[in-house]
């Protein structure tokens, strides 16, 4: 999956910032192995939408600035008061090369075991891939109808790639797997021991005897 987004070359730096975000733009910068830091503009909405439906992992073409760039989504920051995005760094894929990154998991189905009263526990969320850019999955499926019994567990040997796509995680790593829930049995309250108690107040009443003479 590949999208396109139009940029614009960014001159305004620092403070000026703040109109240029009212404005609807989203300041941004695109770098790469062989690219040199671009500072960009964008708006900001468009922006927002295509994140929220392509996620860090899909390649995105930047048009606008010169020769067309196939990039992905290094980091976005956030305003942690109003929300919404207010800073994109892009980072410039190499055209054919191989690449290295994390692709998120998506799980799937219902786990029978789950139905019997187990806890299904998620180890892990995305895996490590390399594959040239055009292979490169949005996602890759997790199906948990497979976990029918207590102790049941999805492994990344498990996963199903696309074909030119490798998974560099430990193969025997786990990703999932359903437990039975057991419930704590209720203790029992202790007997109490009248006689032990019958004793310990004679003893007192003694001492207390004894202290008066």
């Amino acid at each position: 999956m590949t999208v396109t987004l139009n940029v614009e070359k960014r001159e305004i730096k620092g403070k000026k910032l703040v109109g240029l975000r009212k404005a609807g733009k989203l300041p941004a910068v695109v770098y790469g192995p062989k690219e040199e830091a671009t500072t960009i503009a964008l708006d900001k909405a468009t922006f927002e939408k295509i994140f929220r439906e392509a996620g860090e992992s899909t390649i995105i073409t930047l048009t606008g600035v010169g020769e067309d760039k196939e990039v992905l989504v290094h980091d976005v920051a956030f305003d942690a008061a109003k929300g919404g995005a207010i800073h994109v760094d892009f980072y410039a894929i190499e055209r054919g090369k191989e690449l290295t990154l994390d692709v998120a998991l998506e799980f799937v189905g219902e786990a029978p075991a789950v139905k019997l009263g187990g806890s299904l526990t998620k180890v892990l969320h995305e895996v490590e891939v390399t594959c040239r850019p055009n292979a490169l999955p949005k996602h890759l499926i997790i199906d948990v109808s497979s976990l029918v019994d207590f102790g049941s567990s999805v492994h990344v040997r498990d996963i199903v790639v696309p074909e030119g796509v490798k998974i560099e995680n430990d193969p025997e790593e786990m990703i999932a797997l359903v437990q039975e829930v057991k419930e704590e049995a209720e203790e029992a309250p202790a007997e109490i021991d009248m006689d032990a108690i019958a004793v310990e107040e004679k003893g007192k009443k003694e001492e207390d005897s004894e202290e008066g003479e």
